[in-house]
């Protein structure tokens, strides 16, 4: 498999899945602005939607979209426990909370990347922002990880949206248990493995 990445992007959730998942894979830079991968070629003729991230999966099939790339992997690994079962309601827990991070976390950064938006919308985006991490906040006070004590598929990408708070001026000071959180994921071996292949840490 190859995925079609970029450094930071949320193509570094399945960056990690793969890890995690002791997957033979190959990685591609893309320049998203360009829509140029690293080979030269045109992103677009790819990957239509012109984003990352994309797996190129071992028949030459392109899978896309985050989420279910990363559960795509998690069901290729079952004892690795990344995913619940399908067909259970934890797993629909797990597509529910990969939603909201879709949605209401990847999403809400959006404006804060855009040179564009006025001063007022980024302020209010920092502040729905905040409403939406206080409810993580209060889930993982009480637990490890999004769904427990296993670290799954929906722990990656809360990591890799997280990682841009410092660049988007969101403020993390208020909510130490998501930041404990950030430091715990931070420190498994996969993630650590990931931010190195992208240049991301040392």
């Amino acid at each position: 498999m190859k995925l079609f990445y970029s450094p930071g992007a949320c193509s570094l959730s399945p960056h990690i899945i793969l890890r995690e998942g002791g997957f033979s894979f190959t990685t591609e830079k893309v320049d998203i602005r360009a829509k140029k991968t690293a080979a030269g070629e045109d992103f677009h003729a790819i990957n239509p939607k012109g984003y990352v991230p994309a797996l190129q999966l071992d028949d030459g099939s392109l899978l896309t979209e985050g989420p279910a790339i990363v559960q795509f992997l998690a069901d290729q690994v079952p004892d690795k426990k990344l995913a619940p079962a399908n067909g259970t309601l934890e797993r629909y827990r797990l597509q529910e909370m990969l939603n909201f991070i879709s949605t209401e976390i990847h999403k809400g950064f959006s404006p804060l990347f855009n040179p564009a938006f006025p001063d007022d919308v980024k302020r209010l985006t920092r502040e729905r922002l905040a409403q939406r991490l206080g409810l993580l906040e209060a889930v993982v006070a009480k637990q490890a990880f999004l769904l427990g004590d296993q670290f799954t598929v929906a722990d990656a990408y809360l990591f890799t949206t997280l990682n841009w708070a410092g660049h988007t001026k969101v403020d993390l000071e208020p909510f130490p248990a998501l930041r404990a959180y950030h430091a715990r994921v931070a420190d498994r071996p996969s993630v650590q493995e990931a931010l190195k292949a992208e240049g991301l840490a040392k």
